[in-house]
């Protein structure tokens, strides 16, 4: 599902929605180019040169990484090609790794592909589960990676463990407590409470203000966070009959069908608006939106937006580092892979642009920049997404996760949402689409 952007961020650099090497939102990107180059590291004189494949900004450069491994291995040079969208860089793997040739040494697989890359593309990729200490890593982001048989063809490298990002002002102005660890309190354990808030909101909402931005960003914060969502465990097709499928319905058609959503569309450019206009009072957020909010809203959102944890833990983006067995340079291709990904590494990339770490060992030390804290009110970040990393549900995943969220959330709950559409008229324009998608 990541439709991703990946790019620098102002003010808030350090959380900057490029942290979405999580992919989240590449495929927002309005760049069409299919691909570029960018020198990564090295002095030209080392003797091989390793390609990374990426999609989007994944911060190795921006953090001097590149730079730093060739600095260690001088017979080493590293070259980043970089695709900004996913939606041309994931087709253009698989021609690569079905052809047996043209892929980097290095390529970087999406959330959104990893299951596809693992039940028909295992083959091409090396068995990095032999090459690293599998305990450094979340046992659900590794999961992901690894075939039933136990061959592990990606190391994780960030995730987007969720929050709610909320106005404070808004918030006071609407009689509702502001305290971050009340509010979390007030609906732990249940996206559905989240929501119960929201009908309180808008009993005294400020004037032009909702309480939420759109029913699709609850149903997939409330789905996220489920055990089962499109697939079950044995990888049958189940959406239908998903009980977490039907709690994030439920959620998202209280919020559709109330006064409480502003009802736009995320990543479009009328969004992006509604953060700087004050227009909704929150939005699930995982780490790498607080950057997003902070572009968004500006100076003016200054210690006004502030964060408390989420009803339930709940992942949204992430991506891996995986060696195609075509690579000439494969023993190369792994050990930069393994120090890219290594806990001291994702630090460092969370410390510049806040793709947070799946290596829990990297927690302890992480440090958000102060004008970040500040931003959002000295909230507790680290501790909040830190402790959410660690109880997120590992969810069976299949290879048409995507496009199946995607005609819920785009056809069936904007049906809704937008259109006036009623509950069971949304859904099955919803489920013609998916299936549509599934060939049936």
């Amino acid at each position: 599902m990541r439709t991703s952007i990946r790019r620098s961020r102002g003010t808030v650099a350090m959380m900057a929605a490029t942290a979405l090497a999580t992919g989240l939102l590449a495929g927002c990107a309005s760049d069409s180019d299919d691909g570029s180059s960018d020198a990564g590291g090295g002095d030209g004189k080392g003797n091989i040169t390793l390609t990374v494949g990426t999609f989007g900004v994944f911060g190795y450069k921006q953090a001097g990484l590149y730079d730093e491994y060739t600095k260690l291995h001088p017979d080493i040079n590293i070259k980043e090609n970089v695709t900004t969208r996913t939606d041309v860089y994931w087709p253009k793997v698989l021609t690569r790794l079905q052809a047996g040739s043209g892929t980097d040494d290095i390529q970087a697989i999406e959330v959104g592909n990893i299951t596809e890359a693992v039940q028909t593309q295992a083959a091409k990729f090396v068995d990095l589960g032999k090459e690293v200490d599998k305990s450094q890593w979340l046992d659900w982001k590794l999961a992901q990676a690894t075939t039933r048989d136990g061959k592990t063809i990606g190391i994780g490298t960030d995730i987007g463990p969720m929050a709610v990002c909320y106005r404070k002002d808004l918030f006071a102005k609407a009689g509702l407590p502001t305290d971050r660890a009340k509010l979390a309190e007030q609906w732990k354990g249940d996206w559905s409470k989240y929501v119960d808030l929201g009908k309180q909101y808008m009993k005294k909402a400020p004037k032009g203000t909702k309480y939420v931005d759109s029913a699709a960003s609850v149903y997939n914060a409330s789905l996220g966070g489920a055990s089962e969502r499109n697939y079950d465990k044995d990888g049958k097709v189940v959406w239908d009959k998903s009980q977490g499928v039907k709690d994030a319905w439920d959620d998202a058609m209280s919020v559709a069908t109330s006064d409480m959503s502003a009802k736009l569309k995320q990543f479009d450019p009328t969004w992006d608006k509604g953060f700087a206009n004050g227009s909704f009072a929150t939005v699930a957020c995982p780490a790498w939106m607080l950057g997003y909010i902070g572009e968004k809203a500006g100076d003016s959102g200054k210690g006004k937006w502030d964060v408390a944890a989420a009803p339930t833990a709940s992942n949204w983006g992430g991506s891996f580092l995986g060696v195609p067995t075509a690579t000439k340079h494969q023993k190369e291709a792994v050990a930069l892979a393994k120090w890219l990904t290594a806990p001291e590494q994702q630090a460092k990339v969370f410390a510049k642009q806040a793709s947070f770490p799946s290596t829990p060992s990297a927690y302890a030390g992480l440090k958000p920049q102060a004008d970040t804290t500040a931003y959002f009110s000295n909230a507790p970040l680290t501790q909040i997404f830190s402790e959410a990393a660690k109880t997120i549900p590992a969810q069976p995943l299949g290879p048409k996760d995507k496009p199946i969220d995607t005609a819920i959330s785009d056809i069936g709950i904007l049906q809704v949402e937008q259109k006036g559409k009623s509950p069971a008229q949304g859904w099955d324009a919803a489920s013609k689409e998916i299936k549509d998608v599934l060939g049936q």
